[in-house]
């Protein structure tokens, strides 16, 4: 582990303990279907987001990540069940709520006429919290020109100002979808760094999603695997990890694992010669060692690929 993750891996685990002291959710889902005509996308959600908590949430292309985050804000309505921010519904928060809110859509929703001083400015009068030292210490940084029209500006330069956006009224919840697609590496790592300071300074309840996992390793405590339009695990990234063991053998084999550890089966792979692979998870105390079967300890990568077919 390099010198910069193990500083964020140590800031999280600081987080970590902020959350356990705010246990009220700042988010909560329970019930929530939305289809799209005859198609359901998401199918009787229930998810809390807690004070402080870092989510990461992981799917396939096409699976509902956008439209999940999309009800969670009250930007889509559910065809079935509630959704709360900070112990309101969405659909009728107050002014209060709104502004602890920020949002980085997958597309930056720029006025695109204006200039990013314009824009910031704009913006700026609808939050009666502002940090302008923020603002210019991320415009500075991040090399974003102040008066140049931002139909004219890069991609990643488009992102990082949606970025911006957000993080400038020091909000509450922060939800990104898809938020460092656009920026090269050294973008991403700058971004994610002023992600934690977020969480750490301020309690921040973050939730993003993304499909590159190395971000989600560096940053992300918690991880959310969203498959078959339900939440299909939420935990601890580091606890997955410990936990979980991919185990190759016949299915007899398998069943007296699962029953003499105290295991759960996640997924199941059939593979030639009548044998198995499955991912199992071993209750807490339990070791995660099965004996003479085969056994593979999952990268986040295998979690991802076992946990969202």
């Amino acid at each position: 582990m390099n010198t910069a993750t193990a500083t964020l891996a140590s800031k999280l685990s600081v987080g970590l303990h902020a959350e356990q002291a705010q246990p009220s959710a700042s988010a909560h889902l329970q019930g929530v279907q939305v289809d799209f005509g005859a198609q359901q996308v998401l199918r009787g959600i229930d998810w809390q987001l807690l004070p402080g908590q870092v989510v990461g949430l992981l799917g396939r292309n096409g699976c509902g990540k956008t439209t999940l985050l999309e009800t969670l804000l009250g930007l889509r309505e559910p065809t079935a069940g509630t959704a709360m921010l900070f112990g309101q519904p969405v659909a009728g928060l107050d002014d209060a709520a709104r502004a602890r809110i920020g949002y980085v859509p997958q597309q930056a929703e720029l006025f695109e006429w204006l200039t990013p001083a314009q824009l910031l400015a704009y913006f700026r009068s609808f939050y009666p919290q502002w940090n302008e030292a923020k603002v210019e210490g991320l415009m500075s940084r991040w090399d974003i020109a102040r008066d140049k029209p931002i139909a004219r500006l890069s991609g990643g330069q488009k992102q990082r100002l949606s970025i911006i956006r957000a993080l400038a009224h020091e909000p509450d919840l922060l939800v990104l979808d898809e938020p460092v697609a656009s920026l090269d590496p050294a973008g991403r790592r700058d971004f994610l760094r002023e992600l934690v300071e977020q969480v750490i300074d301020r309690g921040t309840t973050v939730v993003f999603s993304t499909h590159i996992l190395s971000d989600l390793e560096r940053v992300a405590f918690n991880i959310a695997f969203l498959s078959q339009g339900r939440i299909a695990l939420q935990a601890p990234l580091d606890e997955l990890l410990e936990s979980c063991r991919l185990v190759t053998g016949p299915s007899s084999q398998l069943q007296t694992l699962l029953h003499v550890r105290g295991a759960a089966r996640l997924s199941a792979q059939a593979l030639d010669g009548g044998r198995e692979r499955w991912l199992v998870r071993f209750s807490e105390g339990q070791p995660a060692l099965p004996g003479a079967l085969p056994t593979q300890a999952p990268t986040l990568e295998d979690l991802f690929m076992e946990l969202t077919q």
